[in-house]
């Protein structure tokens, strides 16, 4: 990868060596330009935007201890993730997210994480 930054400069001394480093840098493009389209192909499914709300299901718990997480990647497909916690136990829940939307119901607050997440790359 990006072979050309670790060669040693030389002099070049006509025409014909500049001809050939042109074509020689020309074809270390193509290849550098090929090495992008995949990296962008790969990073489409990355995890890209992040949105977490914290609030309290739960009127005898304080401290907004729950949380709705949700994790999407360019096209606001991934999961959602919420965490109910009570003083006897804490409950764990995930929902997969297609399009900002689920095929299970969401809570408002996952609907909420949801919308936070995708406002990240929109400001």
């Amino acid at each position: 990868m990006f072979k050309f930054l670790n060669k040693k400069q030389k002099t070049i001394e006509n025409v014909e060596d500049v001809a050939k480093e042109l074509e020689l840098h020309r074809k270390e493009l193509i290849e550098m330009a090929k090495e992008i389209d995949v990296l962008k192909k790969k990073t489409r499914l990355s995890i890209q935007k992040v949105g977490i709300v914290r609030f309290n299901p739960f009127p005898e718990i304080g401290g907004d201890q729950s949380f709705s997480l949700a994790l999407l990647d360019e096209d606001n497909s991934g999961i959602v993730i919420t965490s109910l916690y009570s003083r006897d136990n804490n409950r764990i829940y995930g929902k997969p997210v297609a399009n900002s939307q689920s095929n299970y119901q969401l809570s408002e607050e996952e609907k909420s994480a949801i919308k936070s997440a995708d406002n990240v790359n929109s400001k």
